[in-house]
């Protein structure tokens, strides 16, 4: 995918008002680490998250993603009526139907002739939805595309928790110590062709990307019922093989990022800056010795933060513009592997 007329012209995101640490996770699972002789610690020290953020418990997904977006908004100068498509793209929804966009272009106000529908893809669901929003703006249907999204992670990660001390099982708890990484947000990125906007936007020209898959995997991470079909009665249950995750994604990464340095041309001392998806220390490490760029060209949120699935790369990437991490000029490469297993690296002129 190249693109000549696409840009990133504003980020907007919300975070949770509620902060829980990894130590108040750990005090939960007490039961489970004194039956199988685990120190608290080990947690954070495994994963390089100290807290995470949760929402009220009565809220809903497509509200703070309205937020999130009406920020994006404002912040570019951009009026409702200018935006042609809405995608909402988180793993959370509020219901089966109707598309949680809907709701959220409803508060938002945006016209009705406009795209709006919303986009599955585990963690790289916003960036599935700003390359869907990249080609329509590149085919000249669209002037402007507003990618939202919103996850929570309090319920699952207190069924889990009942889970872990219920089985008190070392195996168990590899097959679930992920979903304890997570955390909640809300995050949008607002695409133009670089007509729109107030005067003094800077735009940030969205060069192209590559896609690639690893399917076989497919079956290696999971967030679902335990029985078969849609039972209404049964259990939501997240389970991770993180290792084979990880040995697999890199491989994946890897393959991803040699073709999107063949594609755009890119010398060996790019990209300048990298924005990844947030999953824990281990992952960043091993991808960025992987893939032999330097951590000092890393910006990383998972630590305050955790896993916040499809916010996490959109979030961490307006985080490291508000702190001038990411200067003009620079070459910016987006860079996530989720479940699936799927892959994008997409390269950014900021």
């Amino acid at each position: 995918m190249k693109y000549s007329k696409v840009f990133i012209t504003s980020f907007g995101y919300e975070l949770p008002p509620h902060i829980v640490t990894t130590a108040q996770i750990e005090a939960r699972i007490k039961p489970f680490l004194d039956a199988v002789g685990f120190q608290p610690g080990q947690l954070e020290a495994l994963t390089g998250i100290r807290e995470r953020r949760y929402w009220d418990e009565d809220h809903t997904l497509a509200d703070h993603a309205a937020v999130a977006g009406q920020r994006a908004m404002e912040q570019a100068g951009i009026h409702p009526s200018d935006i042609g498509a809405l995608v909402f793209c988180g793993v959370c929804q509020d219901g089966f139907e109707p598309a949680t966009s809907c709701h959220i272009a409803h508060q938002l106000n945006i016209g009705p002739e406009a795209h709006v529908y919303d986009v599955k893809s585990a963690c790289l669901g916003m960036i599935t939805g700003m390359v869907q929003v990249a080609n329509e703006i590149e085919l000249g249907n669209i002037k402007a595309g507003l990618v939202v999204s919103c996850e929570t992670a309090r319920q699952i990660v207190d069924s889990t928790i009942e889970e872990i001390n219920l089985h008190k099982s070392v195996d168990f708890y590899k097959d679930t110590v992920a979903t304890l990484t997570g955390g909640s947000g809300a995050a949008a990125v607002l695409l133009t062709d670089g007509t729109l906007g107030d005067d003094d936007i800077r735009h940030h020209a969205l060069k192209g990307g590559v896609v690639k898959n690893a399917i076989q995997h497919h079956d290696l991470c999971f967030w679902r019922f335990d029985e078969k079909g849609m039972p209404t009665h049964a259990k939501v249950i997240m389970r991770t093989r993180a290792n084979e995750v990880l040995e697999n994604g890199v491989v994946l990464a890897t393959r991803t990022f040699q073709a999107i340095k063949q594609l755009l041309g890119l010398p060996d001392d790019k990209p300048d800056k990298v924005i990844g998806h947030q999953v824990g220390a281990i992952h960043h490490q091993r991808f960025y010795a992987a893939l032999g760029l330097d951590m000092a060209k890393d910006f990383s949120t998972f630590s305050l933060l955790g896993n916040v699935g499809t916010v996490s790369l959109p979030i961490t990437a307006a985080i490291a513009d508000e702190r001038d991490f990411l200067q003009p000029g620079d070459f910016v490469a987006f860079l996530g592997v989720g479940s699936g297993l799927n892959c994008y690296v997409l390269g950014v002129e900021w």
